[in-house]
């Protein structure tokens, strides 16, 4: 980041926030209370990889947001500037102190930080919440810790705990701690259009790769609505898996069904928003079985949109 990159003070946040759920929210907001004291703009400094994926990634933990969807998360908290920095070789060396002068003051002139007093940084890890807030002292920033924000039943909001409720199928947990629904957005892409055949065409999103995964170990068949389509998010019913059935080819796949939908939107940016969990994924003897099975999962989303137009 060179030293011009951003010429107007700001109070400053610095970490992954991945998922932007309730805890970093209590964060961002702490940060906005000091920006409209200073008269600064507020600002989140993250990283592209996250750390972990740079320096292990076979096991980094998968995402809850991808970029996009974080940043557009971050933009819905109301964050005046979003600094990206690209985490490779040459930053994972930084000194501490050469992550403070180059980054925090010359690179983005922070009158004030907000950080978990668990913080570190630097190459090793070796900078802390003490020797930033004496950095601070010599430097011309002040430094505020955030203290754990708790959810109703007194546990950690954290992105683990999301990623857990997503891996055993609890919707709904994963909403409350994010504090708005789960989604998961990309382009459609062409599948081997099997869906068709049977009578459930569906949108497909590729969710991973050789690599790693690029979402929380979530798989099953899912209550979702869909939204970049329309005015409106459009009901329908998803699964996410390898397609035991046809396929099992260690590739998972977010398939998605509108219901009374026939558009051609291949290429198109797509967000699909989680309700509910109706099922795993299971492995069926034949088409037929598979057929039936998903026009049971379909009725089943139907009714539940039906029933909640009908509150």
């Amino acid at each position: 980041m060179p030293p011009s990159f951003h010429r107007t003070p700001c109070a400053l946040t610095i970490g992954n926030f991945d998922g932007v759920h309730q805890g970093h929210l209590a964060l961002l907001k702490k940060l906005q209370i000091q920006a409209k004291q200073l008269q600064v703009q507020t600002c989140v400094l993250t990283f592209e990889p996250h750390p972990k994926e740079f320096f292990d990634p076979a096991n980094a933990p998968a995402r809850i947001l991808n970029l996009r969807d974080k940043l557009e998360a971050l933009q819905a908290a109301n964050i005046d500037l979003v600094v990206v920095e690209r985490f490779n070789a040459n930053f994972a060396s930084m000194s501490p102190e050469g992550f403070v002068q180059k980054i925090i003051v010359d690179g983005l002139r922070a009158k004030h930080i907000v950080v978990g007093d668990d913080f570190c940084y630097g190459a090793k890890r070796a900078g802390s919440f003490t020797t930033l807030q004496q950095a601070g002292k010599m430097s011309g920033f002040t430094v505020e810790s955030m203290d754990t924000v708790l959810d109703q039943q007194h546990t950690r909001i954290s992105s683990s705990a999301i990623r857990q409720a997503l891996k055993d199928g609890q919707i709904a947990r994963a909403k409350q701690l994010l504090g708005r629904p789960y989604t998961i957005s990309g382009h459609v892409i062409h599948g081997k259009k099997l869906g068709r055949t049977i009578g459930f065409p569906t949108l497909n999103l590729a969710i991973s790769s050789k690599a790693r995964p690029r979402i929380p170990a979530m798989r099953g068949i899912f209550i979702v609505q869909v939204h970049g389509l329309g005015p409106s998010p459009l009901p329908a019913v998803a699964s996410i898996g390898v397609r035991p059935t046809v396929e099992d080819a260690g590739r998972v796949l977010l398939e998605t069904h509108i219901f009374d939908f026939n558009q051609a939107v291949y290429g198109k940016v797509i967000r699909v928003e989680f309700i509910e969990k109706l099922r795993d994924e299971a492995k069926y003897p034949d088409l037929a079985s598979l057929q039936q099975a998903i026009h049971q999962d379909a009725q089943k989303a139907i009714n539940y949109f039906k029933n909640a137009s009908n509150v």
